[in-house]
């Protein structure tokens, strides 16, 4: 027996943040479904995003949602993308670090890899690694 593990992310605006995704990794918005599609919503809240997919870096899936509470970032968790490319790497680091916090530079790392840490302009943290 198996299971598929998908980041699920909460936001304030799961389109634009997706949006954001989209170009900062390379990706496409596969489905949106919204609150709209179930009956008795009440009419302010029929645009709200109920279920995004998202491919970002390849095949890589994000499932995503706006949220009915506020929502802030947490070291809880962090997304993960390893990259062969330091090019490619790289180049994803700036482009999630555009608006937020580059936390920890990427850069060569002791252990032999690149890596960096960044805090995109949603809260979201990312780890960025060139194996």
């Amino acid at each position: 027996m198996g299971a598929q593990l998908n980041p699920y992310v909460m936001s304030e605006d799961a389109r634009k943040q997706a949006e954001f995704y989209k170009q900062a990794l390379g990706g496409e918005i596969l489905s949106i479904k919204t609150l709209g599609e179930v009956p008795g919503t009440p009419e302010e809240a029929k645009d709200r995003v109920m279920h995004l997919v998202l491919t970002v870096a390849g095949t890589n899936t994000l499932f995503m949602s706006d949220s009915f509470q506020q929502v802030s970032g947490s070291r809880n968790i962090s997304l993960s993308l390893s990259y062969d490319s330091e090019f490619e790497a790289r180049t994803a680091y700036d482009n999630l670090g555009e608006g937020g916090i580059l936390q920890y530079p990427f850069e060569l790392q002791p252990w032999g890899s690149y890596y960096g840490e960044v805090v995109d302009q949603f809260g979201v943290t990312w780890q960025i690694v060139k194996h």
